[in-house]
């Protein structure tokens, strides 16, 4: 069930929240009356950005409250409002910072909570009257779909397996009237999609490829590619606990595409969507797939697995080729692929491969703009060497750590054909903390830009 909004459509006993710029915090401080003056003083508000308090009226109770801003604010400064406002009902302020659809999308994701094991829950918020202007709709499916996303990463693997994973996609599917196929087991095998079978065949819980489809065959063609390894070990090539610990969010890029579907669906954008989802558990047993096998994929080249714990690309690679396969005007797969782009980058800074500017600039420019930032790495020849193997066409990792956000970008490269633009996010998907908007857990990273370079590609 999709987490309810905090919104109300109206009401005359709202209580307004100001905003003020930090650099104007002196100015607004000596225009109060010397009563709220002093109440701001005793609480120790020194006008720094973040700062908050309600504001008392001559009765004693709330009668507002006021948020301070920095001197260049975004929507995310505004995602601490629905954690700070107090129970009762409230209205933004008119000099809101951001766009009303904005205001609406930070304070909607400032409300998710993860509870589902939880014997007590968390008390209501606050209620807050819809921004005047504000596009209901689109806010609605823009904050459903990311919060389903931090919902699916942040649930333990147990619960959250392949077979989860798929019913949750067939739900979104039905939601929108969208047909969703799912292969499993053994007949990936017989539908050719060897590697995603390889990964997953060790554990006992079957490994599947989701596919859904949806949109007018017409229209543009957009593709979307979801690494979906529900829980890590490693494989073989064991992992140490502290490695292990956090795995259940190795199915980050899968929840990350879904969101991302949510927002094409639920704003109807006129495109025929794909969302290509192969989804494991790569485990141990018997049968699993070890160091230095050669497995045969579904684009009919040979691969030597170099590391049984480089298994994200390996499903993603049968994955992007068959999504490939239909040319679409533009194909983004997003994976937690690499700890080496995290080394590069950090944990909330995703990174970006690319083999079509235009649409890498899309990216970023759209990223800039609702305040989800990227960097752009290279898709560097060069190191295309490194994957050489004596025994197959390629390697699935190179011999050396250099460069392995790279190296694991240009194995990937090798499935998608040059004439489809194509882009590749290797990124966390996960809050390690809580912040304004961003609370600690799962977190569809970069969702809303893809989405957005996507709309103004097919609407412009």
């Amino acid at each position: 069930m999709p987490m309810p909004l905090p919104f109300v459509d109206r009401s005359s006993s709202a209580l307004p929240v100001q905003f003020v710029s930090q650099p104007k915090w002196r100015r607004w401080l000596k225009e109060l009356s010397a009563a709220r003056r002093g109440w701001l003083e005793s609480l120790g508000l020194a006008g720094k950005a973040g700062d908050f308090a309600v504001l008392p009226g001559r009765d004693g109770k709330a009668a507002g409250a006021v948020l301070v801003l920095p001197a260049q604010p975004n929507l995310w400064d505004l995602g601490a409002l629905a954690a700070k406002l107090p129970a009762g009902t409230w209205k933004l302020g008119d000099t809101a910072p951001v766009s009303s659809t904005e205001a609406a999308v930070a304070i909607g994701l400032g409300t998710w909570r993860f509870e589902r094991y939880k014997a007590k829950k968390g008390k209501a918020g606050a209620k807050i009257v819809w921004p005047l202007g504000a596009d209901k709709a689109r806010a609605t499916a823009i904050v459903e779909s990311i919060c389903l996303a931090r919902d699916l990463i942040t649930t333990p693997s147990s619960d959250m397996g392949p077979a989860e994973l798929a019913a949750a996609v067939q739900a979104l599917g039905k939601t929108h009237k969208a047909k969703v196929s799912v292969i499993v087991g053994d007949d990936l095998l017989k539908k050719n999609y060897p590697m995603v079978h390889a990964v997953g065949r060790a554990s006992s819980r079957a490994p599947r490829l989701i596919d859904l489809t949806w949109g007018n065959p017409r229209d543009p063609k957009v593709t979307l590619v979801g690494k979906g390894v529900c829980f890590d070990t490693g494989g073989l090539d064991l992992k140490p606990a502290a490695g292990m610990l956090n795995m259940k969010k190795d199915m980050g890029g899968a929840a990350t595409m879904t969101a991302v579907a949510g927002m094409i669906m639920g704003t109807r954008l006129p495109v025929r969507l794909r969302l290509l989802i192969p989804a494991v558990e790569n485990s141990v047993s018997g049968n699993a797939f070890r160091p230095l096998d050669v497995v045969p994929t579904r684009k009919g080249i040979s691969v030597e697995i170099g590391n049984t714990d480089a298994e994200g690309r390996l499903i993603l690679c049968d994955a992007l080729y068959e999504g490939a396969s239909e040319k679409p005007t533009m194909m983004v797969d997003c994976a937690t692929l690499t700890g080496a782009a995290r080394v590069a980058l950090g944990t909330d800074l995703p990174a970006l491969f690319c083999n079509d500017d235009t649409l890498a600039d899309q990216l970023i420019a759209a990223g800039q703009a609702v305040a989800e930032p990227m960097w752009r790495m290279p898709l560097f020849k060069g190191y295309r060497r490194l994957l050489d193997s004596k025994v197959a066409d390629i390697n699935n990792v190179s011999a050396g750590g250099f460069g392995g956000a790279i190296t694991a970008a240009l194995y990937l490269q090798e499935f998608v054909p040059d004439d489809v633009p194509w882009a590749h996010f290797d990124m966390m998907a996960w809050n390690n903390a809580s912040r304004p908007g961003k609370p600690e857990g799962g977190e569809a990273q970069a969702a809303r830009a893809i989405f957005t370079t996507i709309e103004k590609r097919v609407t412009r």
